[in-house]
């Protein structure tokens, strides 16, 4: 039985109790067949001491949405899942507001993926481009 899309983001966001994702405040907020949405606050809990995002919170977002992606659009009961390299290129500094991160495939392989994930802000401005690969791995059986 599938989930309805309502039931699978509370179930996404759910696991995130006691984490890095609910630490930072990121809500999975939408999906489709081929991608996934995450949210994340701007406040001084995410600023740089000069009171900007952090490029480390962006990254930390991106993570999580595409790690969250390859789970969701893997057989997990089958394979885990570790992220391998991420690269952000920030192109826009965010005082406030939320970000919203958009993780989709640009290779789904059955051991290895490639995620593109675009981090824009309230404006649907452009403020991070990031890359996430990812290894899927058997789970002992």
């Amino acid at each position: 039985m599938q989930l309805s899309k309502k039931d699978l983001l509370v179930k996404l966001n759910n696991i995130s109790k006691n984490t890095l994702m609910e630490t930072l405040e990121i809500e999975i907020t939408d999906c489709g067949d081929d991608y996934l949405v995450a949210r994340m606050p701007v406040n001084s809990r995410v600023h740089q001491p000069d009171g900007v995002l952090h490029g480390g919170a962006t990254a930390a977002l991106a993570e999580s949405v595409g790690s969250y992606a390859s789970h969701l659009f893997l057989n997990i009961d089958e394979v885990f899942v570790r992220g391998t390299e991420i690269t952000a290129n920030h192109l826009k500094s965010v005082k406030s507001g939320n970000i919203y991160a958009k993780a989709t495939f640009l290779h789904k392989g059955r051991t290895t993926q490639l995620l593109d994930i675009r981090i824009t802000d309230d404006d649907n401005n452009l403020v991070s481009v990031c890359r996430l690969s990812t290894i899927s791995l058997p789970k002992k059986k």
